[in-house]
């Protein structure tokens, strides 16, 4: 019974779809006009994606921390470290481009060479005052000497701020404002107004300026995004047309296969604009994987029809067995592949959950329109000539389908030694996995910006900001001398740490109103005694540029201060490492009755992040086999033969796992990623092969070597001809500028190649070698293994 509704329904829409071929065009046509409507409402990020949900402990804490202070990654940072940068005309151009920065809407203050204040005590009002460190403008190398000794030597509040005494780097900071930090005007600030003042800068002096910081980081991290995205969909078209030509040999069968996948990418960026999601570094990938997944179903719908076409010369009978015989096992390999990508749908991190949405909806939209588009426009086409169909003749490829014959018929021993061997020597290079990651080494490394973020990192210490937010309990707590002790041992405590920069706070504030007070001595730049702190704090609420300057490290009420940090491009363990040890000191140095101290900031949410997808994406991993295996309990109702479609499929996963570990290359999100995306479109060869082996059973009255046979050999080439473009198609992310993007693409260009090997050579030696167990007539004639079965070949009336 099942069978024949299962038969019926796919010639109910084999009729369906040949009956109505011009209504279902035009339905198409319309549906790609609509997506096509919705690009405008595609937007690229502008945001760094926080995958941690809104409810974990970090991001509470640092979204209270960002209504207390604003976000703190909104400071450009640019430098020069060159002796002749304290030349007078050079000298000047440098503060002169700090005023064109100034002057610009999009930016709130500039601290630099140009404006630097001095605090200084006024004897007359008893107070403390911020005046420019110098008037007139420098004209001679003396007077510009004269600076550059005050600044180096009788500053230390600005020393890692604003210079390196060591090596003499100068460095101006450029604040924007944050309401548009995270807009396009803040890419267009950066990559036109900023870009062309320093172009101009370097032009006219002839000097090297480093420039970094978060927005900047952020922008051209979005712009290679962009320019990303172009690159792939182009390599993608031309890598799966060139090698569907070369099998093929056929203009008309490429170019409908163009056609179908190129009308799945517009509604790919359509469901994008459709559900106003950002176009992120996952989201971007997804047009290209839809072209990489939609040629295979073309291969399998147009190999079959021309297959039919040669085996007798019917066109209708062919459509309609095409559509009768691929349908349903093409339907069932694209919800696998769909399954792999909608696990991440469960998980609480948008980056993701979008990424899954979105891709497992064009999965099955790229299955409808193969499914549609390639029988009704080849019933328009006249029947395919004998020259299309010579690539079905294909020697080399008779060779290969017959090499993998003779393994499966007379080598099994070897072949389970084989596979026994390299799992074992895969779980020994698993074990030398390392689960790491940084937040800078995925990105482009011939960049310019990336060259730059090493600069600040060895001139001062890193630019992702570290916070640590010291909360008293009690108004104006922060200003009490126990405190500011306190918060300068943990200075110190930071200080031994060589990732991480000297940390700026109101400390730094206490320190240099006492070398104020005692008019500027350099030696004085320390926190005031019990006694001095009386006068000092005095005469410093008597201060309005010191009550600006305070503003900056403590919130309204005196109650919370921050300590800021950066720190430098170091693996999650080292990060952890750097968090403990942090942890440590805050809790023998802050009594936890009487404060409040935790650690926030881009680079912390990064280390959860990292910790917290890790840990998801096994879980997604997990539920993408349980969901699959699910799957084919549903097809084939029967442990047995769900352990047997697993395994094929689970030993490539192990067997990648292992060369990363020999490789070096470490678990982290980019590369984990990969597992449930290959597990996905792996076991679609599983499927296709399983299908046709309980057709041919069906067909060869249960003869089970000629079954495994037949099925090797009609499959056989469809399967190579599907791995091999994935292969190729998914090795186009190798040119991707971000080291996790080529990752992927290898990783899961390798993962399908030994999918590949394992679905045509593993899977059919162990279907031989355990039949008597699982594929005898008896079990086949029980009703469980009757579900979804395909029609007899033999017996199918069009």
């Amino acid at each position: 019974m099942v069978k024949k509704l299962t038969e019926g329904f796919w010639s109910a829409v084999a009729r369906l779809i040949l009956r109505n071929r011009i209504l279902i065009l035009l339905l198409l046509v319309a549906a790609t006009v609509f997506f096509g409507l919705q690009w405008k409402n595609m937007r690229f990020s502008n945001t760094e994606a926080n995958v941690l949900p809104d409810d974990h402990p970090q991001t509470v804490q640092y979204a209270e921390f960002v209504s207390k202070f604003g976000q703190e990654d909104n400071a450009i940072v640019l430098a020069v470290r060159d002796s002749a940068l304290f030349n007078p005309d050079n000298f000047n151009r440098w503060n002169k481009l700090s005023k064109q920065f100034q002057a610009i809407p999009e930016v709130t203050s500039v601290i630099s060479t140009e404006n630097l204040q001095e605090l200084v005590k006024d004897q007359k009002s008893n107070e403390f005052k911020l005046q420019p460190l110098y008037t007139n403008t420098p004209r001679t190398h003396q007077e510009v000497a004269t600076i550059k000794d005050k600044l180096f030597e009788q500053l230390p509040f600005y020393e890692n701020l604003l210079f390196n005494k060591k090596t003499g780097t100068v460095r101006t900071v450029i604040y924007i404002d944050k309401d548009l930090l995270n807009t396009n005007v803040r890419n267009e600030f950066i990559l036109t107004d900023l870009e062309n003042l320093v172009d101009n800068f370097e032009h006219e002096t002839g000097l090297d300026v480093r420039v970094s910081g978060m927005p900047y980081i952020k922008t051209w991290n979005s712009k290679i995004i962009i320019d990303e995205i172009g690159k792939f969909i182009l390599a993608a078209l031309a890598v799966t047309s060139l090698i569907f030509f070369f099998f093929f040999r056929s203009f008309r069968a490429t170019l409908i296969a163009m056609s179908v996948v190129v009308v799945g990418v517009m509604w790919a960026f359509g469901v994008l604009g459709l559900f106003q999601y950002e176009i992120t570094i996952l989201t971007a990938l997804i047009p290209p994987l839809i072209i990489v997944i939609g040629i295979p179903n073309c291969i399998f719908l147009i190999n079959k029809y021309q297959q039919e076409v040669k085996k007798h010369g019917n066109q209708a009978k062919s459509l309609q067995r095409v559509i009768i015989k691929i349908g349903n096992a093409t339907l069932m390999t694209n919800i696998t592949t769909a399954l792999g990508f909608a696990t991440f749908i469960i998980l609480d991190s948008d980056l993701l959950k979008e990424f899954g949405i979105v891709a497992s909806i064009n999965i099955i939209s790229i299955f409808l329109l193969s499914l549609l588009i390639i029988p009704i426009v080849y019933s328009f086409m006249p029947i395919p000539k004998e020259k299309h169909l010579k690539h079905l003749n294909k020697k080399w490829v008779d060779r290969f389908v017959g090499w993998m014959e003779n393994v499966v018929r007379n080598h099994r021993i070897a072949v389970y030694l084989t596979s026994v061997t390299v799992l074992v020597l895969s779980i020994i290079g698993i074990y030398q996995i390392q689960i790491t990651g940084s937040r800078i080494e995925d990105l482009p490394k011939d960049a310019k910006f990336f060259k730059d973020i090493r600069f600040f990192e060895e001139e001062f210490n890193g630019v992702m900001p570290v916070e640590l937010v010291v909360d008293t309990k009690r108004k104006n707590g922060v200003l009490k001398l126990a405190t500011l002790r306190r918060m300068d041992r943990i200075s110190q405590e930071i200080d031994h740490i060589p990732e991480l920069s000297t940390p700026v706070s109101v400390v730094n504030l206490a320190k240099y109103s006492k070398q104020a007070f005692y008019n500027g001595m350099p030696k004085y730049y320390q926190l005031p005694t019990s006694q001095e702190n009386t006068f000092i704090l005095d005469m410093a609420s008597k201060s309005k540029g010191n009550a600006n300057l305070l503003e900056s490290f403590v919130d309204s009420t005196g109650q919370v201060a921050r300590m800021t940090t950066f720190m430098r491009d170091v693996k999650t363990p080292r990060m952890e490492e750097i968090e403990n040890d942090l942890l440590k000191s805050i809790e023998k140095i802050f009594p936890k009755e009487r404060y409040n101290v935790y650690i926030t900031g881009k680079a912390i949410l990064f280390l959860k992040g990292t910790k917290y997808l890790i840990k998801n994406l096994i879980l997604s991993l997990a539920l993408a086999i349980g969901l699959i295996a699910i799957f084919m309990a549903y097809l084939f109702r029967s442990f047995r033969m769900i352990l047997i479609s697993l395994v094929p499929n689970i030993l490539p996963l192990v067997i990648t796992a292992g060369l990363m570990g020999y490789l070096g290359i470490p678990i982290k999100p980019s590369t984990i990623l990969i597992f449930s995306i290959a597990f996905g479109i792996s076991v679609d060869d599983t499927i296709h092969f399983l299908a046709k082996y309980r057709q041919e059973l069906a067909a060869n009255k249960w003869q089970i070597k000629k079954s495994v046979y037949n099925s090797l050999r009609e499959t056989g080439v469809s399967m190579f001809y599907t791995s091999i473009v994935l292969f190729f198609g998914f090795s186009v992310f190798i040119i991707s500028s971000f080291g996790g993007t080529q990752a992927m693409g290898g990783l899961v260009s390798a993962t399908l190649l030994f999918a590949m090997l394992s679905n045509l050579i593993l899977l059919p030696s162990l279907l031989l070698s355990l039949e008597r167990n699982i594929a005898n007539k008896k079990i086949f004639k029980k009703p469980q293994i009757r579900v979804l079965p395909l029609p007899d070949e033999e017996n199918d009336k069009p």
